[in-house]
């Protein structure tokens, strides 16, 4: 292996890594605004609960991009920025 593909190889796990510690991070975002009750509709209810669950599922597949961007759709309709 090269200098360059040692140098990407690294940068891919540090930035896997990143999105590993993401995850829980977003997570615990979502529960804390659910508990507060928040002025959603049952079918909006439903789908943060849905997308919050696929997300978790997702991380510990290891499939972090997809659980951040599945975390991300919670969070949006929650508008959590």
């Amino acid at each position: 292996m090269t200098l360059p593909s040692y140098l990407a190889a690294a940068a891919l796990m540090v930035s896997s890594a990143a999105f590993a510690f993401h995850c829980p991070a977003d997570m615990k975002k979502i529960d804390e605004a659910m508990a507060k009750s928040p002025k959603l509709t049952a079918e909006q209810i439903s789908d943060v609960k849905k997308l919050r669950a696929d997300g978790e599922a997702l991380h510990k597949a290891g499939k972090h991009q997809e659980s951040v961007d599945t975390l991300a759709k919670a969070m949006k309709i929650l508008d959590i920025k």
